[in-house]
């Protein structure tokens, strides 16, 4: 199947490019057909490069055997014979250019996929690159054709040790990665296809680190399809991983085939989920018919015709079980898809909201976002009444999310669940203090390892890479310093910082005596940065502390306006004595209160 587990236990802590392979040959011409001597030097010095970074101390033997490769001469007897091509090479149309063989170094991860039950599904191509692999990894050996990859390293432990499937996953890959940049070349051997449900080659394909080459193989689903007797296209099935069901199947009542059901705590919680909206709807799926497949292609094969209520009863799940539901009377997480529903109908049929583009929504997104701002800053830990106004404004900033993903949805850029399924990888990839085997003891240490990560995934070359332009001024500058600081250009204390302030400030009196209005504005933008550079040296956040010092101001204001109604003294026609004698009264009974 897609990605069994392999295990009937839950995680020790419960309820917690490919290769483009562009030829660079001349049109028409068939890469095949080009001279044996040109494409075996090409593949001979990559692999002479991959061994010196594996292996610096052979590089020199690696060298002189690999001039040899192409053609054999008198000094080098049988050189040929020892010469073994990449994996990429063994039948696959998804291989390096001549000029990528040459310059690219990157560590390759080959993903094989071993079918859905028996030897037989095994493709010969797979099979090839499994007999020329010198470094084989299992994601489980519990597969009916796991033997087919003799001296692999398996990944059945990290199940029983690991506390949460992303757990599992993402030490999966660091090992792979970490193995390939060894080695130079691994080959990964998965249940079923590497592209069917296969969340650790998902990770591997995203990963910058390493080339992630998938080679076709045959899925669980074909047989399935067989099984049931269904056309997947005809019908809309859509296919479900059974360890994201509460969020993946979220407003579908089907049809729906589910995958990864490999423990009997599985179809437990599936179940949960769903009768969890049930309830709230006022309504149950008890008496849904339910098909059970089991060890499909297999002597083995089990089907087992059920219902919703009993399908965790009536059988023993097992690494090759999966379940096909027809209908549900009620979906899970029916209230977000009524959501997400409402929004598509009204990009579909409101005038204004037809009209709207990415950037014409950006001045509501902003407005939301403040909004939301002003809500938490009034929340009262003490009353509760105070949390509905937040809820208001999250609400409306959730639509803002909700109607930028519609409108890329109609476009067929992607879809809300990329947003969630993105967020979610990143936010596991960048806590491997908490789903891998980093350590980190205190914030600051969470904080680096964010940095590091955040830097090897875009591949970014300035420390200021990632800081949004569109940021307000104060927070820009804020974090300029902030990522200036992180290599060390800082004053070491307050102290350091305090002095420019007054150095600043002369240098402004001294542009404005001169009557140079630009540079008064130049040396305006250097006192506010070395403000904000004193605020940041004190943990004080100098667009917070703005903030707060406005609406400070503000509301002694609005005390001035009410003390002056109240005495009928008309302030546009007052003097400023009069105003700061307002002032003081007002600032003096904020101090007594």
């Amino acid at each position: 199947m897609g990605e069994q587990r392999g295990h009937d236990q839950r995680p020790r802590l419960q309820g917690c490019h490919r290769v483009g392979g562009r030829s660079q040959s001349r049109r028409g011409r068939d890469p095949r057909r080009q001279s044996r001597r040109r494409v075996g030097h090409a593949v001979a010095r990559a692999e002479v490069v991959r061994a010196r970074l594996a292996d610096p101390a052979a590089s020199l033997h690696q060298g002189l055997r690999h001039r040899c490769a192409g053609s054999p001469r008198k000094g080098c007897p049988g050189v040929q014979d020892h010469h073994r091509q990449p994996l990429w090479h063994v039948g696959c149309s998804h291989r390096p250019s001549r000029r990528n063989a040459l310059m690219t170094v990157r560590p390759t991860v080959v993903v094989v996929g071993l079918g859905p039950g028996g030897p037989e599904f095994v493709t010969e191509q797979t099979r090839a690159a499994i007999a020329q692999a010198r470094h084989r990894f299992l994601r489980t050996a519990i597969h009916p054709s796991a033997g087919l990859v003799p001296d692999a390293v398996t990944f059945d432990h990290l199940y029983e040790s690991a506390d949460t499937f992303d757990s599992v996953y993402l030490q999966i890959t660091e090992a792979l990665v970490g193995a390939a940049t060894e080695h130079g070349e691994v080959l990964y051997a998965v249940p079923g296809s590497p592209l069917v449900l296969e969340r650790s080659v998902r990770q591997l394909r995203d990963d910058p680190r390493v080339h992630c080459i998938l080679l076709p193989a045959i899925s669980f689903l074909d047989l399935a399809y067989s099984a049931l007797g269904i056309d997947p296209v005809e019908s809309a099935l859509q296919l479900i991983d059974g360890h994201d069901f509460a969020t993946a199947a979220a407003g579908v009542t089907g049809p729906l085939l589910i995958a990864h059901c490999h423990a009997n705590w599985v179809l437990s919680d599936i179940k949960l989920a769903i009768d969890d909206a049930a309830d709230s709807a006022g309504t149950t799926n008890d008496t849904v018919a339910v098909t059970v497949l089991q060890r499909l292609g297999t002597p083995d094969e089990l089907i087992t015709h059920t219902t919703w209520a009993e399908m965790d009863h009536v059988v023993d799940a097992d690494h090759l079980t999966s379940i096909y539901v027809p209908r549900l009377n009620v979906a899970v997480a029916q209230h977000y898809a009524r959501f997400h529903a409402l929004t598509r109908t009204l990009r579909e049929q409101c005038p204004w909201d037809i009209e709207q583009t990415h950037a014409s929504l950006i001045p509501h997104l902003l407005e939301e976002t403040y909004e939301v701002v002003d809500a938490l800053q009034e929340l009262d830990p003490d009353d509760p009444g105070t949390d509905e106004a937040l809820i208001e404004e999250l609400g409306d900033l959730l639509y803002q999310i909700e109607f930028h993903a519609t409108i890329a949805e109609q476009q067929g850029r992607f879809t809300i669940a990329d947003v969630t399924q993105g967020i979610h990888d990143k936010l596991i990839r960048r806590h491997p203090h908490v789903f891998g085997d980093v350590r980190a003891e205190s914030t600051d240490q969470v904080l680096s390892n964010w940095e590091a990560i955040k830097h090897a995934e875009k591949g970014r070359t300035s420390i200021f890479d990632g800081i949004p332009n569109s940021l307000p001024s104060l927070s820009y500058a804020y974090k300029a310093q902030k990522k200036a600081s992180g290599v060390g250009f800082d004053w070491p204390d307050v102290h350091g910082a305090l002095p420019k302030i007054a150095e600043e400030t002369a240098e402004v009196l001294h542009a404005h005596a001169s009557g140079d209005q630009a540079a008064t504005a130049e040396e305006i933008g250097d006192l506010l940065f070395a403000v904000v550079n004193v605020a940041r040296h004190l943990r004080v956040d100098p667009e917070v502390a703005l903030r707060n010092a406005v609406g400070k101001f503000r509301t002694r204001f609005e005390g001035v306006e009410q003390l002056a109604a109240e005495r009928g003294i008309v302030l546009a026609a007052s003097d400023l004595a009069v105003l700061d004698q307002l002032w003081d009264e007002v600032k003096a009974r904020g101090l007594n209160q």
